[in-house]
């Protein structure tokens, strides 16, 4: 019976990863808005009420190739930040920008799942907000052992942004001070904007050395954040 199950649970997860590779084909193809699980379960050579047991709605395989890709993603930058862990911090912070962005040229239908236009129709479930966080919180752990060893430099922030920066530090970083949250979230938002330019094309024609490119503009967020340059 042992025997039986392990089969099953086997089976179950090569046809649960066909699925979503299908699914995957399917975004590259036909984009997230016109995603089908009858156009899925067809190409599988499936009945929809089978490929149901799977993923009930099309919103769940939805979410699960988005749970996917944040994973994915989130991974690349923890990795980079892992082998870079000898690094200074500025240079650790560039070696996980440049991560992220390998990530997304390389998985460009991926990327626009989770970093381009709403799906229309589709809700997030809270399955998505941990999964979505792992990039910035690898981000937020290089800033904080700054903070702790060397030390960050930042100007000073300004008194009409201070509740607002009071209440970011709350949410994401309470052991940080107000202006390096600020800092954070500003980077964060800024490295995804250099990303999809790239990915969604709007950099066609104006920036060629996009590696060199980046490479600069990811250590210029560094030093926005108040990471120290190497001495």
């Amino acid at each position: 019976m042992t025997t039986v199950r392990g089969a099953r649970a086997r089976a179950r997860i090569e046809i649960t990863a066909a699925i979503k590779d299908e699914a995957r084909a399917q975004l590259a193809a036909e984009g997230a808005a016109k995603l089908s699980l009858r156009a899925v379960a067809r190409e599988l050579g499936m009945v929809s009420s089978a490929l149901y047991r799977y993923f009930p709605s099309r919103d769940d395989l939805l979410t699960a190739l988005i749970v996917d890709a944040y994973d994915a993603v989130g991974a690349a930058a923890e990795r980079a930040a892992a082998e870079a862990g000898a690094e200074r911090p500025l240079d650790r912070w560039t070696a996980v920008c440049r991560a992220v962005r390998a990530w997304a040229v390389a998985h460009p239908h991926e990327y626009a799942l989770i970093y381009g236009s709403p799906v229309p129709g589709y809700i997030a479930p809270q399955d998505t907000i941990v999964p979505a966080s792992r990039v910035g919180l690898v981000l937020i752990d290089i800033a904080r052992r700054a903070h702790t060893g060397e030390g960050v430099a930042l100007p000073p922030l300004p008194e009409a942004l201070r509740p607002e920066a009071d209440r970011i530090r709350a949410d994401i970083a309470p052991d940080l001070p107000p202006a390096l949250a600020v800092a954070l979230v500003a980077a964060w938002s800024q490295l995804f904007g250099l990303v999809s330019f790239e990915v969604f094309g709007q950099f066609h024609r104006v920036v060629e050395d996009r590696d060199a490119f980046f490479a600069t503009a990811a250590r210029r967020l560094g030093r926005d954040v108040g990471l120290l340059p190497r001495g």
